[in-house]
């Protein structure tokens, strides 16, 4: 639905397709916050959808990982322009016996606004850590959406090589 004095053209749509996105709204608001991809990846994404996985998850001493996170099951907040999207992101990072080496909440707000309720969100979250020692490690990546109050977490180890 869009707020009062928007101008738009309801489209109707056949009778299953619009059952199947009440459907989806049901399910989605049922939904707790995941992801329904978080990986490392070879430079920032170019949109939804549009990344490179990294071969691995192996990184020299001083190298920016790269995550690409897709967040589900996100609340959406009544907007000026129609439905807004308000997550926030933190992260842990911790060595293989799960001591935090360092961590931040909100690092990053997470926004976008859209006439109609998104279902595709992305978002590219870029990590630099000084004075990794070459062995394991594990980042612990978090968003929080304040609309709805969900959390999500999701783990992705990593090596750090030693130097050649």
């Amino acid at each position: 639905m869009l707020p009062a004095g928007a101008f738009a053209q309801q489209a109707s749509l056949p009778e299953g397709l619009s059952s199947a996105y009440q459907a989806l709204d049901a399910a989605w608001q049922q939904a707790p916050l995941s992801f329904a991809a978080l990986a490392f990846t070879d430079g920032p994404s170019t949109g939804y959808g549009r990344y490179t996985p990294r071969a691995d998850a192996v990184f020299a001493a001083g190298d920016t990982l790269t995550v690409y996170a897709e967040p589900v099951g996100f609340g959406h907040e009544a907007t000026a322009e129609g439905y807004g999207v308000r997550l926030t992101a933190g992260f842990e990072l911790l060595n293989t016996s799960g001591q935090v080496l360092a961590e931040q909440t909100g690092f990053a707000d997470l926004r976008a606004d859209s006439r109609n309720r998104l279902r595709e969100f992305h978002a590219t979250l870029s990590f630099a850590f000084e004075g990794l020692r070459p062995g394991d490690y594990r980042l612990v990546t978090t968003l929080t959406d304040t609309v709805s109050g969900k959390t999500a977490s999701g783990e992705l180890p990593f090596t750090i090589r030693a130097s050649d």
